[in-house]
């Protein structure tokens, strides 16, 4: 890996140049979702506090818990791709459906395994609407939902998504035209401000309360917006000689420090490490993501973009969607392993499971209904060509027509 050379970047880009000479795949955003899945699965392995896991590895815990925020990583790269390849002549209408076809069917057949698991199986009462609110992925705006998580668990991030989607027609019409000063401005200004929301929230609302504010769809925009930055940057020509294995050693060692310095804060200070976990890891991801696109489009290939990994990357969100209720079916089924580092081997076993299902879910639901569903979009709501030559960004971009084609957004 060579460093990136430095160059000026612009400061205000149209629409239309957002699309510069630029690929609209990048196999290795794709290779690391599925590592930020796998760091979810980690987490819910593991359990909240050794209360809810199938077991804990103490060589991994607690580090495994922060596994719980690949879901930033998601956001984040959310706002990146959906910017990548913007189509500034697409009809909202168009966007939604393709955004619908991508994520909602695999949600759907997932909730039935989530409602044998955290239902019938855990012999719960249903709250139906709170159920039904989970399966239109809108229950992140329920304060009153039950429980907490109803439905899928694991789809309170995609209550999340939604959001992102439904804003993103308008705003990047407004986003992609923005001074770069201005821009990188406004997404601090968004990170400074989750931090303020997350500490006003623990100091104003009762403990559960509090959750349900920073797990509310406007609560994660800084993020997303933080993508769009990042890519917005590259796509004006920023470059900085930052190589990939520099921010990830920075994640380790923050993941490290958190705990560590949690153990010996005040609760006051370890209050205020907790309001800026969101934020810090946001940015960790931005600098994730800045440093393997950047290698990928200067021409080096690693092993992320090796095929293996790309694969486990399109299948990612099945497996996003499956792990948490075959874990829990587990721990009801067969009850918990020992806590001991054996069940590492435990976790990477049940990974193996929950990757064959999710190769499966993928394979005859998420992809072909995928097609059906966007094939079927009115031809008068697909981009008009434009009057100048085309851009990657501004052109139609076809279905992924294998496993390995990159998908634009989990």
């Amino acid at each position: 890996m060579t460093a990136a050379r430095s160059i000026r970047v612009p400061k205000r880009a149209s629409a239309e140049s957002v699309g510069a000479a630029l690929p609209t795949r990048l196999d290795s955003l794709t290779g690391l979702r599925f590592f930020a899945a796998f760091a979810v699965f980690a987490h819910h392995f593991t359990g909240v506090g050794n209360k809810t896991g199938y077991g804990l590895a103490p060589s991994v815990f607690p580090y495994s818990e922060m596994g719980g925020h690949g879901v930033t990583f998601f956001f984040v790269l959310s706002g990146f791709l959906l910017t990548w390849v913007y189509k500034p002549r697409e009809h909202p209408m168009a966007f939604y459906i393709r955004r619908v076809a991508r994520i909602w069917p695999a949600s759907l057949v997932a909730a039935g395994l989530a409602y044998y698991v955290f239902y019938v199986r855990a012999e719960q009462t249903v709250e139906w609407k709170s159920f039904i609110a989970s399966l239109f992925l809108v229950q992140n705006w329920l304060p009153e939902a039950t429980p907490t998580l109803p439905g899928n668990p694991v789809t309170w991030t995609l209550s999340v998504e939604i959001l992102f989607y439904a804003l993103f027609p308008l705003l990047a019409r407004f986003v992609v035209r923005m001074r770069t000063p201005l821009l990188v401005a406004l997404t601090v200004a968004g990170l400074v401000g989750m931090w303020a929301v997350n500490w006003w929230a623990f100091e104003s609302f009762d403990p559960g309360t509090a959750r349900w504010v920073m797990r509310h769809p406007l609560v994660y925009l800084p993020q997303f917006l933080l993508g769009m930055t990042v890519a917005l940057l590259i796509r004006r020509g920023a470059r900085f000689p930052l190589r990939p294995f520099v921010p990830l050693a920075l994640l380790l060692a923050y993941v490290y420090g958190y705990f560590q310095l949690r153990a010996r804060l005040s609760s006051g200070y370890d209050a205020q490490l907790e309001y800026t976990l969101r934020p810090t890891i946001a940015v960790l991801a931005a600098l994730i993501i800045f440093a393997f696109v950047q290698r990928e489009i200067a021409g080096h290939r690693g092993l992320l973009n090796k095929k293996p990994l790309v694969l486990l990357g399109v299948w990612s969100y099945a497996f996003y969607l499956l792990h948490h209720a075959v874990i829990r079916y587990s721990i009801y089924e067969w009850g918990r392993v020992p806590d001991k580092d054996s069940a590492l081997f435990a976790m990477l076993g049940m990974g193996l499971v929950v990757l064959a299902m999710s190769w499966a879910l993928y394979r005859f639901v998420e992809e072909p209904v995928n097609r059906w569903l966007v094939r079927r979009i009115p031809a008068r709501w697909k981009p008009a060509p434009p009057a100048s030559p085309v851009s990657p960004a501004a052109a139609e971009v076809p279905a992924p027509r294998s496993a390995s084609d990159a998908r634009t957004a989990r």
